[in-house]
């Protein structure tokens, strides 16, 4: 049965959804006529579609006139929640806000949804070079550090069986493309404490990620700061990139609860 023949659906809810993800996938709707064509609606429409969205703060305008629309805090907020089961997005925005201040570095919020680690929520400092990747991009979890530090604390048994008979495609040389080396970089990522990423994943980008726990200990998200590898390469500022991720890894933990570290099985 298609989406017109169901009568159970209802084309307003649906417009906004296609909307919805539409922004979330990068466009701005800065061209409104462009966007109300694409979507096969009149213009007047989704003019209306972005002032209801705007009013719930589900969308919020991007700075500067004219510049067009992006996911906003309302609907970031409701989608942790979904994944996390806790307000993620809560807890993690204020410490995310400081940390990419504090560092001149991009900083991210990631949650896992299967194989897949998807960005949250995005905190860029007020330079030249930032991370430009998008709230709501979904990166494969083997591959994206944010993805490896969540999985290197769950049970062996739960990663194996998530990976079992999935291809583990690579995006640079670096990427484990079996099982076995996959779980052999978790090891190396869990006894670390962090995730490390020298253009690992993007060539010339360094990254580093932490994990995030709730009241029970469980692994329910991840953050990480990026930047040129250049950013990285020099030991002391390595090292206190490094635990001011870890730091934050650990408030964010704290403000869901968690008071300690638990083994995983």
């Amino acid at each position: 049965m298609s989406d017109a023949e169901d009568g159970y659906i209802s084309p307003p809810v649906q417009r906004a959804a296609r909307l919805l993800r539409r922004i979330a996938e990068g466009d701005a709707v800065a061209n409104m006529s462009r966007t109300a064509r694409e979507l096969d609606i009149s213009r007047t429409t989704l003019l209306r579609l972005l002032r209801t969205l705007e009013a719930e703060r589900f969308i919020e305008p991007r700075a500067g006139e004219g510049s067009g629309w992006r996911i906003g805090t309302a609907l970031l907020g409701l989608a942790a929640r979904g994944f996390a089961g806790e307000d993620l997005a809560e807890a993690a925005l204020p410490v995310l806000a400081r940390l990419a201040d504090e560092l001149g570095l991009s900083a991210h919020l990631g949650v896992l949804d299967g194989r897949e680690v998807v960005y949250m929520a995005r905190r860029a400092p007020n330079l030249s070079f930032a991370s430009n990747i998008r709230v709501g991009s979904r990166l494969p979890a083997h591959a994206a550090n944010m993805g490896r530090i969540i999985l290197a604390h769950l049970p062996e048994a739960e990663v194996r069986a998530l990976f079992a008979g999935a291809p583990l495609p690579a995006s640079t040389a670096h990427t484990p493309t079996s099982p076995e080396a996959l779980l052999a970089r978790l090891a190396e990522d869990r006894a670390a404490g962090l995730a490390w990423s020298e253009g690992h994943y993007e060539p010339a980008i360094g990254s580093v990620a932490a994990v995030l726990r709730d009241a029970s200990g469980r692994p329910v998200g991840a953050i990480n700061v990026s930047g040129q590898v250049a950013s990285f390469a020099e030991p002391e500022r390595r090292a206190r990139i490094g635990a001011a991720v870890a730091a934050a890894a650990a408030e964010i933990s704290a403000r869901l609860g968690f008071g300690g570290m638990r083994r995983v099985a």
